[in-house]
């Protein structure tokens, strides 16, 4: 079960963050993209190549450290059939390495187009005789803004595959109040409305450790409303995304913990993935030690979460 296998990584590497892979090519050392510029051509198969490369030195140095990565599918979509592929790689060397992978795609829709979705992402695609597992993700991100019929196939995957969801409950940007914040006529905001939803939609998939593999994205910009919602889903595991880059702090996760110091895992993703960018690092890494730079961010961050919940 994916939320079981979650929590065992976090606890193993007392680490409950996630490393986002956005890999826009400004973010790549001249390096690697000079290089796969000169190899493949100033083309998608070129940018496509040069993100791979980066992504994999990244997992290498990050995936003792950290448990997931959380790639975002528009950076691979962008350059078309080919940064699809880079994707796929990405996922298939995280997981290789023993890391867990959230694929941060927001899919919905209704019917068996919602059908579709869960089966390339979460389950497996049935040809002919035979059945294939097409981009492998442990988890993935899914809006909710069709109602049931849009989750639930999602939902089935997860208990028959053992997979998870990420449902976006209330998100880290600026504008997300101009529907999530709304208030029915009893006063109740549609984010708290959406939480109910998720604790009903997740009671069939609970693990071990008491957490259900149906979570919720929930943001760090807003922890006021983090801890309301925690209160609310004491079972559901939050993905917490605005650390970092976005404005989030450790004070600012803290409230999507549960006193068992779990029940949450924190995206960072340009913060790590542009270490070696950072004042914070740049005297002390150069472009080429880019991946020993990530993961001395990772392990700031770590040390930085860990102790506003310890």
């Amino acid at each position: 079960m994916f939320i079981d296998n979650l929590i065992d990584k976090i606890k193993k590497l007392d680490n409950p963050t996630v490393a986002g892979l956005d890999p826009k090519l400004d973010y790549i050392p001249a390096f690697i993209l000079e290089k796969a510029f000169k190899e493949y051509g100033q083309n998608e198969l070129g940018a496509a190549k040069a993100i791979l490369e980066f992504n994999k030195g990244l997992i290498d140095g990050l995936y003792d450290v950290v448990p997931a990565v959380k790639p975002q599918l528009a950076y691979y979509e962008m350059y078309g059939i080919e940064g699809l592929k880079t994707m796929q790689e990405t996922v298939s060397y995280a997981r290789s390495k023993g890391m867990e992978v959230i694929l941060d795609a927001k899919r919905n829709d209704i019917g068996s187009t919602a059908e579709a979705y869960s089966t390339a992402f979460l389950g497996k695609t049935k040809i002919g005789n035979s059945e294939k597992a097409m981009f492998e993700a442990d988890a993935l991100t899914v809006s909710p803004y069709f109602g049931i019929d849009g989750v639930e196939p999602f939902i089935k995957d997860c208990e028959k595959y053992g997979k998870g969801i990420f449902i976006l409950v209330k998100t880290s940007n600026k504008s997300s109040g101009q529907l999530q914040d709304l208030k029915t006529e009893a006063g109740t905001p549609i984010y708290e409305i959406m939480a109910n939803y998720v604790n009903d939609w997740g009671k069939n998939t609970i693990g071990k450790h008491g957490y259900s593999s149906i979570g919720a994205v929930v943001g760090a910009t807003y922890p006021k409303q983090c801890a309301e919602l925690r209160v609310i889903m004491q079972n559901a595991y939050f993905l917490v995304p605005g650390y970092g880059a976005q404005g989030g702090g450790a004070k600012d996760v803290a409230p999507a913990f549960n006193k068992d110091g779990l029940g949450a895992i924190v995206n960072s993703s340009r913060g790590i993935m542009c270490a070696y960018k950072s004042a914070m690092y740049s005297d002390k890494y150069s472009e080429e030690a880019y991946s020993e730079a990530a993961r001395a961010e990772a392990l700031r961050m770590k040390e930085d979460i860990n102790s506003v919940i310890k």
